[in-house]
């Protein structure tokens, strides 16, 4: 029988699923649960070592003679600190040592309580991941949980520290098997052409494979979700993600229904966005993508075909759809117009999208790269970084943000290197129009003022301190010359359009958009 703590049996199965067969184990109530399930699993060997000093270069030892991870199991306080030499030698040695700390409960630390410091990234830099474990009491904290272990334990060239908090009572053994746990694994950079044709085995042979890409986007794919979120004919079975973060969360919830999902990217990191990961590449995603596109153009594959029809009638919707004048109206005459611009030069210009509203907008209607802070997703450096990037290029930089990011970085524009190739949309709608569309926001008297930051504020003034050519428009005709203007016309210093709506009508717009689309379907 194994332990009833859950951390603890997600761990124990997950060594097992990675392999690890080695485990030196230190005396304690604390870690008494890690120790029991080690001892407990038939395909881990236990080593008992009384001093935790001793302990570690025991277990160093062992990954030296046999190249495997070996487990190193200390209960909670000075215990852990006592290995900080062997994992600092293991470090330089690239060694795979896995440290394994039992931990009392967040609440009791710096309280008094016997046993307890400050145990989560207690080993610095000598660590190549450091995790502290939740004890799940959800499946949200439950895959948590599994992610963590699984960040960990793929890393081969240098020592981890898992720590694992244990709330009392310790001693309970009840549950009768390990659960079958998710192991993710990682393919390395130097995979073998094996891999990849496996991969792209794998996506043909798959009933319904999917080819997701984050930033840069996948036009439409949020409207087409929202057609099919309930049709299950629609789920793949196989997703293979490459590029970065995805704007719709209603995309990412939607492909939480999937099987699982390859993920590839240049550092081997575990980016678990669907809750389904099973491998990571460690590669060029771009290289993969542009296999699959050759493979279907000689062997269409019904489900890709199902979704290129979903995904056809949407654009359709959207070409045909004809906002009032709003933000959106604006967006969809600005990307309307590449035509013009593709003519300024030999190539599109680089579009900046900044946050919230800006890049839901160009979800809709970019069909091109669009550069976008989606990292962390925050709104302070959108134009900065606009302003940055045409520092450095010739080539015409359009920068399409909303108010609040607007005056939130308008020091962008008090900078003396700035020329004329920077070009900037303003959609300035009084408030941050983002929290309208928050359902169930709109019951708080609180919203518009503290929460949407309303405002009355114009950007002339600023422009004006800082010699940018300014440009307003306050309906249809009005926007579409000044989009016009903004990128056609010729000037030794950046030009902006400033485009005032109003937010319940950009709302509305918004809104009738997806409700046109769904009446349709």
């Amino acid at each position: 029988m194994y332990s009833s703590k859950e951390n603890v049996n997600i761990l124990t199965a997950l060594l097992v699923a990675h392999g690890i067969r080695h485990a030196v184990v230190c005396p304690g109530s604390r870690n008494s649960a890690i120790v029991h399930n080690l001892n407990e699993c038939p395909h881990i060997q236990c080593y008992p070592v009384t001093d935790e000093r001793s302990a570690g270069f025991y277990a160093l030892g062992m990954t030296q003679a046999t190249g495997e991870p070996v487990v190193v199991c200390v209960t909670s306080g000075t215990a852990l600190l006592n290995l900080y030499p062997a994992v600092a030698e293991a470090y330089y040695q690239h060694r795979p040592l896995v440290v394994v700390s039992a931990d009392r409960p967040a609440q009791w630390i710096d309280q008094l309580d016997g046993q307890t410091l400050p145990q989560p990234d207690a080993l610095g830099r000598f660590v190549g991941k450091a995790v502290s474990l939740p004890e799940p009491h959800d499946a949200e904290s439950r895959w948590y949980c599994n992610r963590l272990v699984n960040e960990a334990l793929i890393i081969r060239h240098a020592p981890v520290h898992i720590n694992v908090p244990i709330s009392e009572p310790l001693f309970e053994y009840s549950v009768p098997a390990l659960p079958d746990e998710r192991k993710i694994e990682l393919l390395p950079a130097d995979m073998p052409g094996t891999t990849l044709s496996h991969v792209l085995r794998m996506f043909m042979q798959s009933k319904r494979p999917m080819l997701i890409t984050g930033q840069p986007m996948n036009p439409n794919l949020d409207e087409a979700v929202s057609l099919v979120q309930d049709d299950d004919r629609y789920v793949p079975d196989f997703v293979l993600y490459i590029g970065d973060s995805i704007v719709s969360k209603r995309v990412k919830h939607f492909l939480r229904k999937a099987k699982e999902t390859w993920a590839v990217n240049w550092t081997g990191e575990v980016n678990d966005t669907f809750q389904n990961l099973t491998h990571v590449i460690q590669g060029d995603g771009e290289v993969l993508a542009d296999q699959i596109r050759f493979m279907l153009e000689g062997q269409p594959h019904p489900f890709v075909q199902l979704w290129d029809e979903l995904l056809s009638k949407v654009r359709q919707h959207r070409d045909n759809y004809r906002p009032a004048y709003s933000q959106m109206s604006a967006v969809k005459y600005l990307e309307g117009s590449n035509s013009q611009l593709s003519t300024l030069n030999s190539q599109l210009p680089s579009f900046h999208y900044a946050n919230s509203t800006s890049i839901r907008l160009a979800n809709i209607y970019a069909n091109h790269y669009c550069y976008c802070n989606r990292g962390v997703n925050g709104i302070e450096g959108s134009l900065s970084t606009a302003a940055g990037f045409s520092c450095v290029t010739e080539e015409r930089v359009i920068c399409v943000i909303g108010d609040l990011s607007f005056f939130y970085d308008q020091n962008a524009l008090w900078n003396q290197n700035l020329r004329g190739n920077l070009r900037i949309l303003l959609l300035n709608n009084g408030k941050g129009g983002i929290f309208n569309m928050l359902r169930g926001l709109e019951q708080s008297p609180a919203r518009d003022q503290y929460i949407a930051a309303s405002h009355q504020t114009s950007a002339e003034g600023i422009c004006l301190q800082n010699h940018i050519t300014y440009l307003k428009a306050e309906n249809q005709e009005q926007m579409q010359q000044g989009i016009d203007t903004l990128i056609t016309t010729e000037s030794p210093r950046p030009v902006l359009l400033e485009v005032f709506t109003d937010a319940a009508e950009d709302e509305r717009i918004f809104r009738d958009y997806y409700a046109t689309l769904l009446a349709t379907s």
